[in-house]
């Protein structure tokens, strides 16, 4: 198991949704802007409060929690 402390899910922060050190940013979030084409120095101008390893383990934990369970397509 990858070591993923800055990864936190709590029922009364954003639903329950991961998010990194408590805070209201989602992993999903994070991912999206990735996937979206922004840059991790990018969304760390946006977000001063985060640091470069929050988004390097909200994206090893999105790519874990991907190859948790086998996914069928149609």
């Amino acid at each position: 198991m990858i070591s993923l402390d800055r990864i936190t899910q709590n029922p009364r922060v954003m639903g329950g949704k991961p998010c990194v050190r408590g805070r209201r940013v989602t992993v999903g979030m994070i991912v999206g802007q990735i996937g979206a084409g922004r840059t991790i120095d990018e969304l760390l101008a946006d977000y001063p409060y985060l640091e470069r390893e929050d988004i390097l383990q909200a994206l090893r934990y999105a790519a874990w929690r991907a190859e948790e369970r086998e996914i069928h397509f149609a």
